[in-house]
């Protein structure tokens, strides 16, 4: 116990302690401002009615709509975005050395650990609509400028996040591509098998743990991040507002503490589902093999 005490004061002072401060004041009208700054009240599941209130759950600046723009995000960026790029990208490099091949992973992990402000600030010029990179690159293929920020932009963050994070995956992949043994690809292309039999009946099955873990990681981190509001700030109109930067504008913008609790609340409940379905999906796998 004494060599466990220092790690279990840290966990509860900064993990334990803020998760039951959070729980509670979910359950109350607790604000920065106003009557209830000096004595909240308890109003019970009010708080949890009103993020779920079907009457306006999916109109613009609600709950339901920062929920559905999050889950577009999260499909379009890490699973059908980051995780298949990523294992592209290793698979296209593995076995392989070169120059190539190092300024792609350097370029690459440079995207992933540069500060969160420099990188947007990069990106809204990027995908500036007159003087912007990337349109730009589209009309020298004859295509017509598109006004990211006004016209499409979860799209806009989408691309952005995948850019972001597709570093990880690609590490995570290569790495399990490396753990396989020599001798299973030296028996592969003995017999004949061609890039589509290799994957499907040797890679696929030896890192399907490591992506089971690549999903997992990767679809909190995007479900929970907060940079994509340093591009958009959550418009034009909520249309890009995903539900961390819905609780950033409820509990520090209106500061309602006690609404912004009750999201929080929901976003850790949300967390929990996504990570034990994984987990699960995870064990099954490996009693499969």
């Amino acid at each position: 116990m004494a060599f466990l005490a220092p790690a279990l004061l840290f966990i509860g002072v900064f993990l334990l302690f803020p998760f039951i401060w959070v729980l509670i004041i979910s359950f109350t009208d607790t604000a920065l401002t106003g009557p209830s700054a000096a004595n909240p009240s308890f109003v019970g599941l009010e708080n949890y009615y009103r993020l779920f209130n079907a009457s306006r759950w999916m109109r613009a600046g609600e709950f339901g709509n920062a929920l559905r723009n999050t889950l577009f995000f999260v499909l379009g960026s890490a699973i059908l975005g980051q995780a298949p790029l990523g294992l592209a990208i290793a698979l296209a490099f593995h076995r392989k050395k070169g120059l190539v091949r190092e300024l792609v992973f350097s370029v690459a992990t440079m995207a992933w650990i540069l500060p969160d402000v420099a990188v947007a600030f990069a990106w809204i010029a990027f995908l500036d609509r007159d003087f912007g990179t990337l349109n730009a690159v589209l009309g020298a293929f004859g295509a017509k400028a598109i006004d990211w920020y006004f016209e499409k932009p979860l799209v806009a963050i989408t691309l952005f996040n995948i850019w972001r994070g597709t570093a990880f995956s690609m590490l995570l992949f290569s790495a399990a591509l490396g753990n396989i043994p020599p001798s299973y690809w030296e028996t592969a292309e003995v017999a004949g098998a061609n890039a589509w039999q290799r994957f499907r009946d040797i890679i696929l099955p030896l890192i399907l743990p490591h992506f089971l873990t690549d999903l997992i990681l990767i679809t909190l981190w995007t479900f929970n991040t907060f940079t994509p509001y340093l591009i958009t700030g959550g418009g034009p109109f909520f249309r890009s507002e995903t539900v961390s930067m819905y609780t950033y504008r409820v509990a520090f913008k209106f500061l309602e503490f006690g609404r912004g609790a009750a999201v929080a609340v929901v976003m850790m409940a949300i967390n929990l589902v996504l990570a034990t379905g994984y987990l699960l999906s995870l064990r099954r796998g490996r009693a499969w093999r």
